[in-house]
């Protein structure tokens, strides 16, 4: 029976932790009540615009090797000429969502997580509920709502930066001609293109998030618990995108 007991055990296990975290989610976004702007404009910042650096180049140099790649295969079946509305869709769809995700929880999702463990090693997590502040309604659910209000737009930023960036090489060194290139592209980009990648987003977003504060929260004590807590977020974090991303592209695209 020993298989049988383990086997329940782990599924019992994992159960208990897909509900703590479902509940965890749900009260970091609903407990508005009072809300902390400075908090709130605080992340936003962090989150969204100091992002956008590493987000816009890591889009730039995708979308010009997207472009090579494409033209390089088009070319063995005469087929070049759709690297425009190849290089629009594929960042529209995939690469601009799942590449922004991943590179804002490399950034955010380590920061937010040995922030909040070392706030809960060095007891100040304590403190706050000394003080009667609901540590949930002051560092979880201003980061929650920062990252899934502002991912999304740095996804939609970097689709444009990575467009550009196939467009620079494709005019620099494919020889297609400006115009046409941009006329393509737009030809094929449909609405829900870019609809689909920016939902994508906000559903990184708070994963990026719920990872972060998540490992925060229940981070070990000292030095060697927070720096466990952060490496486990940001391992949480990408592999949540990258399995929320295949579901997701089968809902809106199947």
């Amino acid at each position: 029976m020993n298989p049988v007991r383990l086997t329940g055990r782990g599924t019992l296990w994992t159960l208990r932790g897909i509900g703590a975290l479902t509940l965890f989610t749900l009260r970091g976004l609903f407990r508005l009540q009072p809300f902390y702007p400075r908090a709130f404009l605080a992340q936003l910042i962090q989150i969204g615009w100091l992002s956008l650096p590493v987000v816009g180049l890591t889009a730039l140099f995708t979308g010009a090797a997207l472009a090579l790649q494409i033209h390089s295969g088009g070319a063995r079946f005469q087929a070049s000429d759709v690297v425009p509305a190849i290089v629009a869709i594929g960042m529209v769809r995939e690469l601009g969502p799942v590449l922004g995700g991943l590179m804002v929880a490399a950034r955010v999702a380590s920061s937010i997580a040995a922030e909040i463990g070392t706030m809960k090693v060095t007891e100040q997590i304590d403190a706050l509920v000394t003080l009667s502040t609901d540590p949930m309604r002051w560092l979880v659910t201003p980061r929650l709502w920062a990252a899934v209000l502002t991912v999304p737009v740095l996804v939609g930023v970097g689709d444009i930066i990575g467009i550009m960036g196939g467009w620079i090489v494709g005019t620099q060194s494919l020889g297609f001609n400006s115009t046409g290139y941009l006329a393509n592209s737009a030809a094929y980009l449909q609405s829900w293109d870019v609809v689909s990648g920016l939902l994508k987003g906000a559903v990184f977003g708070l994963i990026v998030a719920v990872s972060g504060c998540w490992f925060g929260m229940h981070s070990g004590r000292g030095a060697a618990g927070v720096g466990r807590a952060t490496k486990s977020a940001v391992v949480a974090a990408a592999v949540g995108i990258l399995a929320a991303n295949f579901v997701l592209t089968g809902m809106f695209f199947e």
